[in-house]
């Protein structure tokens, strides 16, 4: 049983290198304290117009886009329920890959899986190897964009460009944990929805979910039976272009802290961010070379989440607690059977590769390396 813990509000600041959360700047966090107003107010409108054309503007799509109160799990679930009838295709290579495909199943959709070892990467011929073996054919395909337990980068624009072939099956790609950190346009891949959370590469404090979404997968809605109540893509967007709101209460602090952090990124631009985060991907990748090793499989990997693989044995978490301490630095240890045996290192966000090297200093010092 859980017992209560109570938050005392006396806590060390500590700056974020996790897969997610990640830091915030201090103008996007004061943003949210301004005074409440309706969510049904002109105020609202003018509020989520912008951040859903700004957002389109960031992207470089021409797609539809959604922002809902929720984490991206919303539109795993959305998703599935919004495009597939039956049959899913789903190719897992690590933790969130194969939550994907156990959403799925849970709403009640046959899923067939192209199995992968944890840090090795989709292979475009194995999809479409399957896709020509399948006497049903899919209603979907989905993927994982960055897997972010293993730090594998998966090319779902070489997918994505296969699907254009089978114009019945929609694409929908998970990139929770990169989009915003690594450049990729969804039309331009036959990629009907493409989703995110607030909290990783965008920047943002947690609790937004974000996808864009294709004519056809609308149009696909509104042929269905049935579909997600929240997070349905007909409810969604009828109701914006309607009203230019969401159709449930949103969190409406957080919906300013969104305004303010995307003004920055197109100050910045979608390509420029792409390419900081490269930088960062490639210092983190040589660090690891020079002290340890890489997890993920050669050219598959993140710009957004580097696996360490831990060659040196080090106690992962004792480490973490450490440099914690210490440094008030915090990254993460593996994620779930290779706790021990990787280290992960966000870098995602606003961070800098000067910023990351204070971590991987704080790391070389305390591990002794």
């Amino acid at each position: 049983m859980t017992e209560k813990r109570e938050y005392t509000d006396d806590y060390p600041e500590k700056t974020l290198y996790l897969p997610g959360p990640t830091e915030v700047r201090e103008d996007v966090i004061e943003a949210m304290a301004e005074p409440m107003f309706g969510h049904r107010m002109d105020r609202m409108t003018d509020l989520y117009t912008t951040i859903v054309e700004d957002t389109k503007e960031f992207l470089d799509t021409d797609q539809d886009v959604i922002v809902l109160t929720a984490s991206g799990t919303e539109f795993w679930e959305a998703t599935t329920l919004n495009l597939v009838d039956d049959r899913m295709l789903v190719p897992t290579s690590g933790a969130f890959s194969e939550r994907q495909a156990n959403v799925a199943e849970r709403l009640g959709k046959t899923v067939d899986r192209i199995e992968y070892e944890w840090g090795t990467a989709v292979k475009p011929e194995d999809v479409r190897e399957a896709l020509e073996a399948s006497d049903e054919g899919y209603d979907a395909v989905g993927m994982v964009m960055n897997e972010t337990s293993t730090g594998v980068r998966n090319p779902v624009e070489e997918v994505g460009d296969l699907l254009g072939e089978y114009p019945d099956t929609y694409f929908v790609v998970d990139a929770i944990s990169c989009l915003g950190g690594d450049y990729v346009v969804p039309e331009e891949h036959n990629i009907d929805a493409l989703f995110t959370s607030s909290q990783k590469a965008f920047a943002m404090p947690p609790g937004l979910a974000i996808t864009t979404v294709s004519e056809d997968a609308y149009e696909r809605e509104l042929e269905t039976d049935s579909a997600s109540w929240y997070g349905g893509f007909q409810r969604c967007l009828d109701y914006y272009d309607r009203k230019g709101q969401t159709h449930s209460t949103p969190a409406i602090p957080l919906m300013l802290a969104y305004r303010k952090q995307m003004k920055h990124m197109l100050e910045e631009g979608h390509k420029a961010r792409d390419q900081r985060h490269r930088e960062m991907a490639e210092y983190t990748r040589e660090w690891a070379r020079e002290h340890f090793g890489l997890y993920a499989e050669e050219g598959y990997r993140s710009q957004t989440v580097t696996a360490v693989e831990n060659t040196q044995g080090i106690d992962v978490a004792a480490t973490i607690e450490a440099v914690s301490e210490q440094y008030d630095l915090v990254f993460s240890n593996g994620y779930g059977s290779i706790g021990e045996e990787t280290f992960r290192i966000g870098h995602m966000g606003e961070h800098t590769v000067e910023s990351v090297r204070e971590l991987t200093d704080a790391i070389e010092d305390v591990a002794g390396l």
